[in-house]
């Protein structure tokens, strides 16, 4: 496979689990357990953090030492992250969502103008930007080097980000039967929840395709969104909704299914 059939490829597939995920809608009537919802958002949160270190830092890094002047390649990787998180803050800030549609309160532009449906999607579709970039970086680098181990890093990246993109579709369609809403429509939304990650997958392809020499910016940017959104929703969620140590073990075993994958692959 090369590198313009293994972008095809991770993009549609982080897609595709999210709207898997989210058709999970049709074969449950109720919400998960306090539990189940623990070890899931456990699970992603062990993911996120081992992909922003594995995928993301270390190549940014890894880029910034090969071409940046030895007295300035700490500089890219430090001011690309701090800027990711620095983004993600200032959306958190400005958006107006809620992180579970059974609080009432909201975070960002206060306005009654969106329900709490809308704020609830709205929050996960923050959470899923990051990812979508983060993807399509390394697709972009395994389109302007075209090598096996570029190759395989952005393959095994993406079926990282697939493995949590299920549980987390399932996450956002099921709690909204609970709001009155359709299961048809439960599913439409949960999907949609996904579309941003191949829009801004294409997007960040583009720039790394394009801007080579922006590379350890754009890797440790998109490494310091996601660690933002996994520290501010993720990390809490799981201690607050249910079994804290189910949660904290699930973090594990995502960590160690990428660090395992990275090793592996």
């Amino acid at each position: 496979m090369d590198g313009l059939g293994v972008s095809i490829l991770s993009l549609s597939l982080i897609f595709l689990a999210t709207t898997l995920g989210s058709a999970l809608v049709f074969f449950f009537k109720k919400n998960y357990s306090a539990r189940t919802s623990s070890i899931i958002v456990g699970l992603a949160s062990g993911i996120m953090i081992a992909t922003s270190f594995f995928g993301l830092l270390q190549p940014s890094i890894e880029e910034s030492v090969a071409n940046y002047d030895k007295s300035l390649s700490w500089l890219p990787p430090l001011v690309g992250f701090i800027l990711g998180a620095l983004l993600l803050f200032v959306l958190d800030k400005v958006v107006p969502h809620i992180h579970k549609t059974e609080r009432d309160d909201s975070e960002g532009i206060k306005t009654n103008r969106i329900n709490k449906n809308t704020k609830f999607i709205l929050a996960v579709t923050l959470h899923n930007i990051p990812e979508g970039i983060a993807v399509g970086l390394v697709c972009g680098i395994a389109l302007n080097q075209g090598t096996q181990a570029s190759i395989i890093a952005a393959l095994t990246l993406a079926i990282g980000i697939a493995i949590q993109n299920f549980p987390e579709g399932s996450a956002v369609s099921i709690p909204l039967l609970n709001e009155n809403v359709s299961k048809t429509k439960a599913f439409f939304l949960g999907a949609l929840t996904g579309i941003v990650e191949p829009i801004f997958g294409v997007i960040a392809l583009f720039l790394a395709s394009q801007l080579t020499f922006m590379l350890p910016y754009l890797l440790s940017f998109a490494a310091g969104a996601m660690i933002y959104v996994t520290i501010d929703e993720l990390v809490p969620e799981f201690k607050e909704v249910g079994n804290g140590h189910a949660g904290i073990w699930s973090f594990i075993i995502g960590f160690a299914i990428m660090m395992l994958l990275e090793v592996v692959l």
